[in-house]
C-alpha cells in the first residue's frame, strides 16, 4: 500500500521490491534526486516499480497496470483507460488522454486532453463530453478540465507521454527527459493554450 503495508492475498496494491537484483536501475543520469524521489521515497527502503499488482493464493504475482493509470478522486479509484474509452466512444472524439491534477477538495481532479475527428472545440461540446462520460461511467468520472488539442505529445513509438500532460494539467514546468518526444511543437502548443 502507499503506507508500506503488505496487502492480503488477491488484494491489489503497489508492487515494490525489497532486495536488489541483477541489472536493476541504479540511477537517472544527472538527476539523482529524481531517482530517489520516484523510486525509493514513496515506500521507505523499497524500490517502487510503478505497477499495481496482486499476489494470488499460489504466491504468483499478477501485474494489473501502472500506478499512474489510476486516479484517486475523492477517495475513489478511477481508471484513466475507462475515462479515455468513454471519451473516444463519442462520435466527435478521435483520441483522448486522461490524467490527474492536484485538487484541494478531491485530492485529484480528472483532466483530459481531447483530439477531435472534426468540428470546432466549443464550450457546448465540452459540456456534452462531460455529460457523455457521466452517462458512460458515472458522475465521479466526469472530467473537471477538458482541453482540446490538435495532437497529443507522443514518443517516436507512438506512446502518449502522460507525464508531460500531468505537468501541463497541474500548471507545472515540464522537467525531465523529453528526448523521445516525437513532435516538440505539440508540447509548445499545449503550453500556449495554458497562457
Amino acid at each position: 500500500t502507499p503506507e508500506g503495508n503488505e496487502v492480503a492475498v488477491n488484494q491489489g496494491g503497489w508492487l515494490v521490491i525489497a532486495q536488489p537484483w541483477p541489472g536493476m536501475l541504479r540511477g537517472i543520469w544527472g538527476d539523482d534526486q529524481r531517482y530517489r524521489e520516484q523510486y525509493w521515497s514513496r515506500v521507505p527502503h523499497h524500490y517502487l516499480t510503478g505497477d499495481n499488482a496482486r499476489r494470488d493464493e499460489d504466491g504468483y504475482y499478477w501485474i494489473m497496470g501502472r500506478i499512474d493509470d489510476v486516479l484517486n478522486v475523492a477517495g475513489h479509484r478511477l481508471s484513466t483507460i475507462e475515462i479515455e474509452s468513454a471519451l473516444v466512444s463519442h462520435p466527435l472524439v478521435a483520441e483522448a488522454a486522461a490524467v490527474g491534477r492536484p485538487d484541494e477538495i478531491k485530492g485529484e481532479a480528472v483532466a483530459v486532453f481531447v483530439v477531435l475527428r472534426s468540428g470546432e472545440p466549443t464550450d457546448a461540446l465540452r459540456e456534452e463530453l462531460r455529460r457523455h462520460v457521466r452517462k458512460e461511467i458515472g458522475a465521479l468520472a466526469q472530467p473537471d478540465d477538458i482541453r482540446f488539442t490538435n495532437a497529443l505529445p507522443k514518443t517516436r513509438s507512438g506512446k502518449i507521454m502522460r507525464r508531460l500532460l500531468r505537468d501541463i494539467a497541474a500548471g507545472r514546468e515540464t522537467v525531465g527527459d523529453t528526448t523521445t518526444l516525437e513532435d516538440y511543437s505539440v508540447l509548445a502548443r499545449l503550453r500556449e493554450q495554458e497562457e
